[in-house]
């Protein structure tokens, strides 16, 4: 099995587009400058192109990792990693795995699911991690609401593309 590295790239765009909207300040913009203590003056001066490049970059990896989590295949595979003729054609370990994704390989594999992995992976790493870190911070509620949400939305939309079209 294969990592279609275009739909990985193209869907690590998506936090981007949503950030522009979730962000935007007629959304949840003001709320999460508020959340921050930030004022609009505090965000003028940065290095924007650093910025969203090192985004993208970020995005990258996780739709790699994310592409993994949601497509229940990959689990199999590597399950057959420790054998070194897992990939080689004619092995009994090769004609095994092409029987179980002849049979399973397009199980689960819509966009409906995906979006839901990404949803529940959102409130498993997600929260616990921007929840712990806005807790230390003295960060309220509202400010882990935003950005647990956001993170949500980009999930599951990220884990539906990669599902459907991975």
């Amino acid at each position: 099995m294969k990592i279609n590295f275009l739909i990985v790239v193209l869907t690590a765009l998506i936090p981007m587009f949503v950030g522009f909207i979730w962000y935007n300040p007629k959304v949840f913009g003001t709320a999460w400058m508020k959340a921050c203590g930030f004022s609009s003056e505090d965000l003028k001066g940065s290095n924007m192109i650093l910025i969203f490049v090192l985004s993208y970059i970020f995005s990258v990896l996780l739709a790699v990792i994310l592409n993994t989590m949601v497509i229940h295949q990959f689990g199999f595979f590597s399950s057959l990693m420790s054998d070194p003729d897992w990939d080689k054609a004619g092995t009994e370990t090769y004609k095994f795995a092409e029987a179980y994704m002849s049979k399973y390989g397009d199980n689960y594999r819509t966009f409906k699911h995906g979006a839901f992995h990404g949803a529940i992976i959102s409130l498993f790493f997600v929260l616990p991690v921007l929840g712990t870190n806005a807790l230390f911070e003295k960060k309220g509620f509202r400010y882990i609401l935003v950005n647990v949400g956001y993170w949500t939305v980009c999930l599951s939309l990220m884990g539906g593309v990669l599902c459907q079209f991975n």
